[in-house]
């Protein structure tokens, strides 16, 4: 008796063409850093607990006082503290390494100073989260179809133009990418004019 089956032919595997390979792991790379953030922001939120709700009778100015005292005071990295700060500086960082250098990191000079130790510069800090945030707010399909553009024009060039400056909080850091430096300038110390201990 003879054997009446057919075998079907093997499919070709999937090839990605070579010159779609940098945009596949820039996309990689971008939404590796999306998800982070948001792991990020799902713990911060798992870990909060519920606010108790103020009770029908509480007058309504009671339960507004209520809401502002348990919540947090400030989104800005420099008003946290503790683990807090950590874990925003955290998905902080993964914006900046996935996202932000990638596409704004141009190249290091002597007009234009980058240090990779950027988390131990306050002000980088304090100026990156700034931008992070405001990236957050303008790229969220809500800021309509202007937001990204409004976030370069009035938060990115901004930014960019004081975090990079010859003078800026880098001044002191690497100029030449072959010649690795980092160093925090020191900062003025509050005067105590006629202050007695």
């Amino acid at each position: 008796m003879a054997d009446t089956s057919t075998t079907a032919p093997v499919p070709e595997p999937f090839r990605v063409p070579d010159g779609d390979l940098d945009d596949l792991a820039s996309t990689l790379a971008k939404t590796m850093a999306e998800v982070r953030q948001h792991g990020v922001i799902l713990d911060r939120l798992g870990s909060e607990p519920a606010p108790p709700r103020p009770t029908d009778e509480a007058p309504a100015a009671e339960a507004a006082d209520f809401e502002q005292a348990d919540g947090p005071t400030s989104v800005f990295i420099l008003a946290l503290g503790g683990e807090a700060y950590a874990v925003e500086l955290a998905a902080l960082s993964d914006w900046v390494n996935y996202l932000f250098l990638p596409v704004y990191g141009r190249e290091i000079s002597t007009s234009r100073p980058w240090c990779a130790q950027w988390h131990e510069h306050p002000e980088a800090v304090a100026r990156l989260h700034a931008l992070w945030l405001a990236w957050q707010q303008f790229t969220d399909a809500e800021a309509g179809l202007s937001g990204p553009s409004s976030w370069h024009r009035d938060h990115l060039d901004q930014t960019l133009v004081h975090l990079r400056a010859p003078d800026g909080p880098f001044a002191a850091c690497t100029t030449s990418p072959t010649r690795p430096n980092h160093r925090v300038l020191a900062t003025p110390t509050p005067e105590q004019s006629g202050l007695a201990a």
